[in-house]
């Protein structure tokens, strides 16, 4: 029998046409000039130049602050510009490598106050030849490095520094006398070659002077956070694949931690009642481990005191490492930067998930990567998109609320970022990604945002992923859908544009209630089942059921570790979530999200608007603007660009985003047999197209209620004047038709 996963339902009940309509323009814009007469420039948002008054902090709330004490909030982008990757093509209809300088000032423009550079700056090893010694850096790496620091500082950008993953750590263990047979995940943590190593990597990224600056990486305020590593946990699925030396190692360790816990290694057996397991090296001193399977939610092994001892071991080696690295950035190079441990997840969101992020309270600050998307099935799905592919489309309007990437706990006294995000191609509904991120980002005070990911200096055209395969990329921001969406965005984020509302749920959590792996009251899954999940809350807690995961898009939902259960609080979400489910309230009134009719708004002083599946729907009234569109689906989005009230304004940006796919993009209707999903609707790749990108004709009415204005003025991709578009002054304000083929407007 064919069955529908819940989050797809409604697009297939409501359309499965091809998703642009007939009339849509080419998205070709001039490589930009930034001129002065530009009409819509956010440079002015940043610093002239980034840490010019020092360090980023974190203040008392748990929240960033500059040097100088002002709050500030992080709209980032992950980018490659300017990294040495030889197999990388030249930019279309360009003979040069991306200019860095421009690729700084085109952020700024557009809100951007901070980028990451993801990088690996362990040893290159080559295919052939001897490789260089373990403590060697890739010194090409730590030049990008170096560069991106020194110009994203001009345009008052700072840089985060990921220097370190394990999924493209290479080895030669002949060489470096190492047991590693290129299992790389976890040794940080634990294997003190890999740590020595790491550090003389370390060393020579922050402690040598950066020739582009003059100062050390480690001195400059320019650089914000580091980030230990990417993407890896001793909590994750990878933990099993440790074998032979790093596991017995690792093993060493648990036994001399046990044998610390309890007073010998024999105490250790008795209190586990004398559970062993087959590896166990007794005469030795050495405990093996039981598969990572066993701590999940799904698993029906004996859930023992040995069991719990292997977990709360595992986080505690990650925190001591955690807080090791702290102390050799600061003390050993000098580093003043703020640092966060990782942003990885775990084998099991709901009982492993705050062990995880308890390991980083080590450290200042908090981070997840975490995407959105449908099925995307493929011989590269990976990182590209290929004609027969197939995929399905999701959208936070629809049924997949529950998978927004900021329904995200936040840990008290720690700012929260999302290191790694995107809505992630081919789906169809990428222009609600930034209109959400910073209303929903701003009502639940989360820190910062990063795009996933750009290796062009200004716009990125449909194209090949890797310049060889003919495709079209996957991981790509720098469309009209997305980066095309973000200076209204970006104003309404990063200037408090929308309300920061008061927590709804305030979790406490005891450590032993981690490693006992007992039920939080809410978890960052569409899976926790508030019924469900109910029976295993700690007996401790004030708080004896589940809650409803849908408080993330009421307001702020923050969790304490090592805290006392019986003083977490919960608001009486009855207010806020509809009986059924689909209509959900912000804690502060000014944002609504409708997933039984697809549509979320935004009614704010400062900015207005509307993300909807438009057909079949009223105009939308909102305090100072109505909106009226035909668009299948799209995002407006109405800010003002000078800071006052819509009402009062002399300067307001209006803002359209609507869809987007290459030239000659065509698919067909399909099942899509997925082995977690079962049968689901969906789609099929039949040309995955060229450049440039299409974008549908936006079709939307909007009226202003600011007596004042008097002026509409069409802007290209640029933020340049294009021409004056015709409005209709009311005695209230002015009204106007959204002109074809733009994605900005602004009033005056």
């Amino acid at each position: 029998m064919k069955r529908l996963i819940p989050s797809l339902l409604l697009f297939v009940l409501s359309s499965t046409a091809a998703p642009l309509g007939a009339d849509t323009w080419p998205f070709e814009p001039a490589r930009d000039s930034f001129s002065d007469d530009a009409l819509l420039d956010l440079r002015n948002l940043n610093e002239e130049e980034a840490g010019e008054s020092g360090f980023l902090q974190v203040d008392d709330q748990g929240d960033f602050i500059l040097g100088n004490g002002d709050p500030v909030r992080l709209w980032c982008v992950n980018t490659n510009v300017g990294r040495e990757q030889p197999w990388r093509p030249k930019p279309r209809g360009r003979q040069t490598e991306p200019d860095l300088d421009y690729h700084a000032r085109f952020l700024a423009k557009r809100g951007v106050n901070m980028v990451r550079c993801h990088s690996h700056i362990n040893p290159a090893i080559p295919k052939e030849g001897d490789g260089p010694p373990i403590d060697h850096v890739n010194a090409s790496e730590v030049d990008w490095i170096q560069r991106t620091v020194a110009a994203m500082k001009q345009q008052g950008i700072y840089t985060t520094i990921s220097p370190y993953w394990a999924n493209s750590m290479q080895s030669d263990d002949a060489a470096w006398g190492t047991d590693w047979n290129g299992r790389h995940h976890a040794l940080l943590f634990f294997d003190s070659t890999m740590q020595e190593a790491y550090k003389a990597w370390l060393k020579q990224l922050f402690a040598e002077p950066n020739p582009h600056t003059g100062m050390p990486l480690a001195q400059d305020p320019a650089v914000g956070i580091i980030q230990i590593q990417n993407e890896d946990s001793l909590l994750f699925w990878t933990v099993n694949n440790l074998k032979g030396g790093p596991r017995a190692r690792l093993g060493k360790e648990f036994a001399n931690w046990a044998s610390d816990k309890y007073g010998s290694l024999e105490e250790a057996l008795t209190a586990w009642d004398g559970e062993t397991l087959p590896a166990d090296q007794l005469e030795q001193g050495v405990l093996d481990f039981r598969n990572i399977h066993d701590l999940t939610s799904g698993s029906n092994a004996p859930d023992t005191q040995r069991l719990a001892d292997q977990l709360q071991f595992w986080a505690e080696t990650m925190h001591a490492f955690n807080q090791e690295i702290a102390r050799y950035l600061r003390e050993d190079l000098g580093c003043q930067q703020l640092i966060n441990a990782g942003n990885w997840k775990t084998a099991d969101t709901v009982a492993l998930n705050d062990a995880e992020r308890w390991t980083y309270t080590a450290n200042e600050v908090s981070a997840v990567n975490r995407y959105f998307s449908g099925l995307h099935l493929g011989k590269h799905r990976g990182w590209a998109i290929l004609d027969g592919d197939q995929y399905s489309n999701a959208s936070v309007l629809q049924d997949d609320a529950l998978k927004f990437p900021l329904n995200i706990k936040l840990t008290k006294g720690h700012p929260m970022l999302v290191t790694e995000s995107s809505w992630v191609m081919p789906n169809d509904y990428a222009s609600e990604g930034p209109f959400l991120i910073a209303a929903y980002g701003a009502l639940t005070g989360f820190d910062g945002f990063y795009w996933f990911a750009t290796g062009d200096d200004g716009w990125t055209p449909p194209g090949s992923a890797n310049g060889y395969l003919p495709s079209q990329k996957k991981w790509t921001f720098a469309n009209p859908d997305m980066l095309g969406q973000f200076p209204a965005a970006a104003l309404a984020y990063r200037l408090d544009f929308v309300k920061r509302g008061e927590p709804v749920v305030v979790e406490k959590r005891a450590l032993k209630n981690l490693w006992n792996r007992t039920r939080p009251i809410i978890a960052e899954t569409s899976g926790f089942d508030p019924n469900r999940d109910s029976g295993d809350i700690s007996t401790d807690s004030s708080v004896k059921t589940a809650v409803d995961p849908r408080a993330f898009l009421v307001g702020p939902v923050e969790v304490e570790y090592g805290a006392d259960p019986s003083e977490s609080e919960v608001m009486d979400l009855t207010h806020y979530i509809s009986g059924d489910g689909t209509k959900i309230e912000s804690v502060t009134g000014e944002l609504t999200l409708d997933t039984k009719n697809h549509f979320c708004t935004l009614d704010a002083p400062k900015a207005q608007g509307v993300t909807a599946f438009f057909k079949g729907l009223p105009p939308f009234e909102l305090s100072d603007v109505t909106i009226e569109c035909q668009n299948e689906y799209g995002a407006i989005l109405v800010a003002a660009i000078d800071g006052k009230p819509l009402k009062q304004s002399a300067k307001i940006l209006v803002q359209v985003g609507t869809q987007s796919r290459p030239t000659g993009w065509e698919i067909k209707e399909t099942t899509i047999e997925s082995s977690d999903a079962g049968e689901v609707e969906g789609f099929e790749v039949v040309s995955y197209g060229k450049a440039p990108w299409q974008v549908d004709t936006a079709q939307a009415n909007i009226t202003v209620k600011n007596p004042a204005l008097t002026q509409a003025m069409a802007l290209d991709a640029n933020g340049m004047p294009v021409k004056e578009v015709p409005v209709t002054k009311t005695d209230e304000g002015l009204e106007f038709r959204f002109p074809p083929g733009h994605l900005y407007v602004v009033l005056q």
